[in-house]
């Protein structure tokens, strides 16, 4: 079935089985990487993406639910003035260690800032709480939201 959507801002058509999950055919068809699968539960937030400007863990989507809509990934994000702002604040406050959440928090991160963007560290928090970090904790990371909300 063709499918069609915009991705990072581009128009793009596949022809793809309507139920495999958008994080397939991000990481598949479209060799996005950025996107990543660690659960594949909808519980760790490695695979957040905007879905019309929401954000979704495409692990759980099916590619049909992105027909004519937008997706923006982690690539897309990185992109933007602020997405651009985010990654220097990350990397400015040593936010990340692995870098295999970095992704999904870019995305929820961005999300915050688009949406609401108060600098309010409980806020923060809880825009942040469906993502999940194994390394480095979460205290940096919040920092990194925190600097992006000021310079914003």
């Amino acid at each position: 079935m063709k499918i069609n959507f915009l991705l990072n801002k581009k128009p793009v058509t596949i022809d793809v089985d309507p139920m495999k999950r958008l994080l397939d055919v991000l990481r598949e068809d479209f060799q996005l990487l950025g996107t990543k699968e660690s659960c594949g539960e909808g519980e760790c937030g490695a695979c957040t993406v905007l879905l019309d400007g929401k954000p979704v863990t495409s692990c759980l989507v099916n590619v049909i639910q992105a027909e004519g809509k937008e997706v923006l990934t982690s690539e897309g994000i990185a992109e933007e003035p602020l997405g651009k702002l985010l990654i220097d604040c990350f990397d400015e406050t040593n936010a990340v260690q692995c870098g295999f959440c970095f992704p999904g928090f870019l995305v929820s991160s961005y999300y915050y800032l688009i949406s609401n963007g108060e600098l309010n560290l409980e806020k923060i928090k809880k825009a942040l709480s469906g993502n999940i970090c194994r390394c480095t904790g979460y205290q940096k990371i919040f920092e990194s939201v925190l600097l992006a909300c000021e310079r914003k």
